[in-house]
C-alpha cells in the first residue's frame, strides 16, 4: 500500500491497475478514475522500484492467486495486520488523506496535489485555465516522494537515466 500513500491515489484506483496501464518508457500511469474516467499521473522512481519488483502474473498489476478475476480485491486484512503490529490506527483511505497533508508541508502548490489525486479542478481559473503537463507534475510529485521517503526513513538511490531491461512478458507459470 506504499503505492496509495506515495500516489495519492484512491484504493480501488491502485488496486485496478493493470501492467498495460504503467509505461515505464516515459513514467506515468494511466488511472481509471472513479470520477473522469481516466487521468495520467507521473511515475516516480520509489514506485518504479516497487513495480518492477511485482511478480507478472496476469494482467493485473496487484495480482492475487486465490482472487477468481486473478487481481487483489482486499487487501484491508494485510494492510490492518501491518498496521496493529506497528500500533497504528490508520486506514488505507488515510493514506490518501496523508498524501494531501504531507503536500502541504513542503509547500506543493494545491492545484498540483488535487490533479495528482484526481480532485476535480476549483475556480473559474483553475477550471478553464491552467494546463498543467506531466512534466510539471513530476517534478513536484518526485519532490513529494523523496520527502515521504526521507521522513519514513528509507533510503532510495533512483536508477539513473538510460536504457534497462524491463520484463514485459508475463509470467504463465
Amino acid at each position: 500500500m506504499q503505492t496509495v500513500i506515495l500516489t495519492g491515489a484512491r484504493r480501488e484506483e491502485i488496486l485496478q491497475l493493470r501492467w498495460e496501464d504503467i509505461d515505464f518508457k516515459w513514467n506515468s500511469i494511466t488511472i481509471r478514475d472513479k470520477v473522469d474516467g481516466l487521468r495520467v499521473v507521473p511515475l516516480t522512481p520509489y514506485v518504479t522500484h516497487l513495480l518492477t519488483n511485482l511478480p507478472r502474473c496476469n494482467e493485473w498489476t496487484f495480482s492475487s492467486a486465490t482472487a477468481a478475476n486473478g487481481r487483489l480485491a482486499e487487501p484491508r486484512l494485510a494492510h490492518n495486520k501491518a498496521c496493529a503490529i506497528a500500533g497504528l490506527e490508520l486506514t488505507i483511505h488515510g493514506l490518501r488523506r496523508s498524501f494531501a497533508s504531507l503536500c502541504e508541508w513542503i509547500e506543493v502548490p494545491a492545484g498540483i496535489a488535487a490533479q495528482i489525486q484526481g480532485h476535480k479542478p476549483q475556480g473559474v481559473r483553475e477550471q478553464n485555465y491552467i494546463r498543467r503537463p506531466l512534466d510539471l507534475l513530476r517534478k513536484w510529485h518526485i519532490k513529494i516522494e523523496e520527502w515521504i521517503l526521507e521522513q519514513a526513513g528509507i533510503e532510495f538511490t533512483p536508477i539513473k537515466a538510460g536504457l534497462r531491461a524491463i520484463n514485459n512478458h508475463l509470467n504463465t507459470n
